[in-house]
């Protein structure tokens, strides 16, 4: 990834939410300019169920989910048959087997559901050795009369249901946190975080450019020496220089009015063990109530959890607020926890996805994102679609931890 894809764009205008507000035409067209969707009078578009809303990593599985619904199957299971498809991919390194591990070398997972029909919620965290944990949130409620799992006891509840036990940690993987443990990165995650004040941003120069060519260049000399395989190299490095997020929601609707949410992950790339993000947390990561609506999110966690996303969407929409309308109010909620210090904000990232019990969705971004790859979100009612997210501010998010002016020269007893 180059470093101008990572350049802040210095036109952020936190006062003013153009991109987000404007009246505009969202609606998709497919390959032979079909439109399947009408419009609501905020602008937001509508489609007639069966309806499935996910983030954009979704699409490998989304059609099965659909096949799910127009079979006359729960909504629950269609949308855990969307997270399912990935957890499985060990190409995947996002969720289930293959996700990046935490700092430890060790791949933990999490996931939460709620089943509109029941009004039943269940989820699980920190979960090792069970890559579906998507099944294993829904067999939760299914088998107990709990709502949350974690840890270790919750792979012993797993193994009980015999669920298999398998090594999530894929070579892929492996070499990817390898190659991160070797850069001496293991502070990224200890604190303070972002949001205290007393966090302190690294200084920045006009030599941060150069500097990160040359730290990139030690990197891949360091993969080189380390024999990580050629062909995951630029994966691995990407995964040292700005660890990547990884989460799948899906929201779904059925011809009956049924509604259903699902979202699991493998949580953020060499987190310290034990770290929960706000995908297991209901309220959070996942929220439907079936008299109004339901919402996902995907990106920084811990922001997530501190203004109850998902919920705060759903009672936006119960109150009146269109979905874009209700997402966007959200994204407003981590600004104002930032006090719209941009500086720090542009090291946060967050999605919502949110569909409405009357067909109405919308997929919102906090950053625009760069030219050649906005925020997008995916749809399928009978056509499945990327749609692009209606984000709150322009620009590109940098991703965190940040990164200071030091060169990374690694360790001296490296050997091949």
């Amino acid at each position: 990834m180059s470093v101008s894809r990572r350049n802040f764009i210095a036109t952020t205008a936190l006062g003013s939410l153009a991109l987000g507000i404007e009246a505009q035409d969202t609606r998709a067209t497919d390959a032979r300019g079909a439109r399947s969707q009408v419009e609501t009078r905020s602008g937001a578009p509508k489609s007639t169920p069966p309806i499935l809303i996910s983030s954009a990593n979704g699409w490998n599985g989304i059609d099965k989910g659909y096949q799910v619904l127009k079979s006359g199957g729960d909504t629950l299971d269609a949308a855990i048959a969307v997270g399912k498809t990935q957890e499985d991919d060990p190409n995947d390194n996002s969720v289930g087997l293959g996700g990046l591990p935490n700092e430890d070398g060790e791949p933990q997972l999490d996931s939460s559901c709620m089943h509109g029909p029941t009004r039943l919620a269940a989820a699980v965290g920190g979960v090792r050795n069970i890559k579906n944990v998507s099944l294993l949130a829904q067999a939760v409620m299914k088998h107990t009369g709990h709502v949350m799992l974690v840890g270790d006891d919750a792979e012993k509840f797993a193994l009980a249901l015999g669920f298999p036990k398998e090594n999530l940690l894929t070579e892929k993987s492996r070499q990817a946190w390898l190659l991160w443990k070797e850069t001496m990165s293991t502070q990224d995650w200890w604190g303070p975080g972002l949001a205290d004040p007393n966090y302190k941003l690294p200084e920045e120069s006009g030599a941060t450019s150069s500097l990160y060519e040359l730290q990139r260049r030690r990197i891949e000399e360091l993969a080189e020496r380390l024999n990580i395989n050629p062909e995951w190299r630029e994966f691995a490095m990407n995964s040292v220089l700005y660890p990547p997020h990884g989460t799948i929601h899906c929201s779904v609707l059925n011809t009956k009015g049924e509604m259903s949410g699902m979202t699991t992950t493998s949580g953020m790339a060499w987190k310290i063990a034990g770290r929960l993000g706000d995908s297991p947390i209901i309220g959070a990561g996942c929220y439907t109530d079936q008299d109004v609506g339901s919402a996902g999110a995907t990106g920084s966690g811990e922001e997530n959890i501190r203004v109850v996303g998902a919920h705060t969407i759903v009672e936006n929409m119960r109150r009146g607020m269109s979905p874009q309308e209700a997402g966007l109010d959200a994204l407003r909620r981590i600004v104002r926890n930032f006090k719209e210090d941009e500086k720090k904000l542009r090291y946060v990232d967050m999605k919502y996805y949110i569909l409405r019990k009357d067909g109405a969705y919308a997929g919102v971004s906090l950053w625009s994102g760069p030219e050649s790859s906005p925020g997008q979100f995916c749809v399928h009612d009978g056509q499945r679609r990327l749609e692009p997210c209606v984000p709150l501010l322009k620009g590109e998010g940098l991703g965190f931890p940040p990164k200071s002016g030091a060169v990374f020269t690694g360790r001296p007893d490296i050997r091949h």
